[in-house]
């Protein structure tokens, strides 16, 4: 057994449906307006460029269905997912053959420090601190893909305190998850582990403190997440 200085942090890993087994994390890559309206409600044009990716980490994945309001900033902006939870990877990963790689699927937000993010894009800097902060990316157990199936279409929609803020359907995904595997293999190799957050559709919104927000994408069901 290797011996450690002190002791090492445990290892992220996600409940699974259905079994007593759990999906160990190794990586997190989030990909950047991938659906048109939202492009184009942040200021950008809707057209199909090529897809830019940015990470958060694997420590940032969270279970619990709280979000604890984070500190250096007073605009936190939900974006409601469907993470993509691969078993295998490699790279230069051909389009057709991306899905063989997929082990199930997730309901996942995307939590931003909008204020924060702001600031970084206008100085030309990462954006890590309004991304990849403790708790920023709450998620929902992962459904295997032999249960649910590969989900190419179905409505996905985000409620603050009962009322609709984002609906959109995954058929309207600019960059549908076989190609954002297949992107992604060319710059990095994949491996089992891995999840990808595949685009949040308009309607991004600040939250605060006391709101409860309802995560729902056809065929995962639903979450629940609250903010204090």
């Amino acid at each position: 057994m290797p011996q450690f200085p002190f002791e090492p942090p445990q290892p992220t890993t996600l409940p699974i449906a259905g079994s007593e087994a759990r999906f160990p994390v190794h990586r997190v890559y989030c990909v950047g307006r991938n659906y048109a309206a939202h492009a184009i409600e942040m200021g950008h044009d809707p057209d199909r460029e090529a897809p830019f990716f940015f990470q958060k980490n694997p420590g940032n994945l969270d279970t619990s269905g709280e979000f604890p309001y984070p500190d250096r900033t007073c605009d936190v902006h939900h974006e409601v997912e469907m993470a993509v939870m691969l078993k295998s990877g490699g790279t230069n990963i051909p389009e057709l053959e991306a899905l063989d790689h997929v082990y199930g699927y997730a309901l996942a937000l995307d939590m931003t420090r909008r204020d924060l993010q702001a600031e970084q894009k206008k100085l030309g800097r990462p954006w890590d601190i309004s991304k990849a902060f403790e708790h920023s990316a709450p998620i929902g157990p992962v459904q295997p893909a032999s249960t649910v199936g590969h989900l190419a279409e179905g409505r996905i929609s985000l409620k603050v305190n009962g009322a609709v803020r984002q609906e959109g359907n995954l058929n309207q995904l600019i960059w549908k998850v076989p190609e954002l595997i297949s992107c992604l293999s060319e710059y990095f190799e994949l491996v089992g582990g891995d999840v990808i957050l595949s685009g949040t559709p308009a309607g991004v919104s600040s939250v605060v403190r006391g709101d409860v927000l309802e995560v729902e994408i056809e065929g995962l069901g639903s979450m629940v997440v609250s903010v204090f």
